[in-house]
């Protein structure tokens, strides 16, 4: 099989193409990706020079990248998008051109090519907030953040064109995923960098959001088993069953870096902040698939991964003006 996957220098991404390719010896993939501040080519160093994968530079929203790229392939698997809950707060026009213009386009691809299978890598925070129980896949989007719209909105496209046209596409929806080489913006990778550096951890309101955690490999493994089995016109539910607050999540760091929670900053809430969100697996548990990466175990592995790759992390926090400024911009008001 011959892929276009899309965002693939990402976090997810990323975990995807390098567990394919060490998977399945005679598939190639061409990583289509625009490079912007969470785009790091250093997450792919082990398959650069592998004949099978290709880089192309470019963005989804450009219909004749688009078009060059896939030509030839198989399948489509779209992880490329503005991801980020706090920056869709301040700067919502991108994720609007991003996740939803660029997700269409990618539709028009896969009708004008013939391209025979696309996934649409999206998240549990279409649902919105849930209080009690966990939304499964016909559960009705209710996105609350600038971020979580703009993917919804890429999942109706998604699910307008199977409808319309036929386009062979379907979605996943993953759970709050964690793990290696994820940029040091979201909870895990900011609070760990952070303790490390003996800097204060900011977290937001009480702490007692709740979010179901999922390792990063397991995440993209989940995705790789809808690409193969999925059926078109149907989106998948891809949870950890590993529900925290983020209170917990932060105990566990600090227990592992042998901190005291001294370091914690209580910081003014987000606009909008959804409480709690639970995912209903059901339908891929029945297919065969299931997570395999016990969550504490996992995470105390990735916080010693950033204690021991600060190569890594230090050159995003130091080396870019982009996360100064951020952390800066975010920050500074809310302390």
């Amino acid at each position: 099989m011959k892929l276009l996957v899309c965002g693939g220098a990402g976090f997810i991404g990323s975990a995807f193409i390098r567990r394919t390719l060490a998977k399945h010896p005679d598939w190639q993939i061409n990583n289509l990706d625009k490079l912007t501040y969470a785009g790091n080519l250093d997450n792919l160093r082990e398959v650069e020079d592998d004949p099978r994968y290709r880089f192309v530079q470019g963005d989804i929203v450009d219909s004749e990248v688009v078009l060059e790229a896939a030509q030839g392939v198989d399948a489509i698997v779209n992880f490329a998008a503005e991801t980020h809950v706090d920056r869709s707060i301040a700067e919502p026009e991108a994720f609007l051109y991003t996740d939803i213009i660029g997700t269409h386009t990618l539709l028009e691809a896969v009708r004008e090519l013939g391209i025979s299978r696309m996934v649409q890598v999206s998240t549990d925070e279409v649902y919105g907030s849930i209080e009690e129980g966990s939304c499964d896949e016909a559960y009705p989007i209710a996105p609350s953040s600038p971020y979580s719209a703009s993917k919804a909105g890429g999942d109706l496209q998604v699910m307008a064109d199977h409808r319309t046209y036929g386009t062979p596409a379907m979605i996943t929806r993953g759970s709050n995923t964690y793990g290696p080489h994820q940029y040091p913006e979201k909870l895990i990778p900011l609070f760990v960098t952070n303790a490390l550096e003996g800097e204060q951890l900011p977290l937001y309101g009480d702490g007692l959001n709740v979010r179901d955690w999922l390792h990063v490999d397991d995440h993209a493994d989940g995705i790789a088993f809808v690409l193969e089995h999925g059926e078109p016109g149907h989106a998948y539910n891809i949870g950890g069953g590993n529900e925290r607050t983020n209170l917990e999540i932060t105990g566990i760091i600090l227990d592992e870096l042998d901190l005291s929670d001294d370091i914690i900053q209580r910081v003014l809430d987000r606009p909008g902040h959804d409480r709690r969100y639970s995912l209903d697996c059901a339908r891929l548990a029945d297919m065969g698939w299931a997570p395999q990466v016990e969550f504490e175990q996992g995470l105390r592995q990735t916080i010693r991964w950033y204690r021991d790759n600060q190569w890594w992390w230090k050159k995003i926090k130091y080396g870019t003006e982009d996360f100064a400024e951020w952390k800066k911009r975010w920050y500074e008001e809310r302390i």
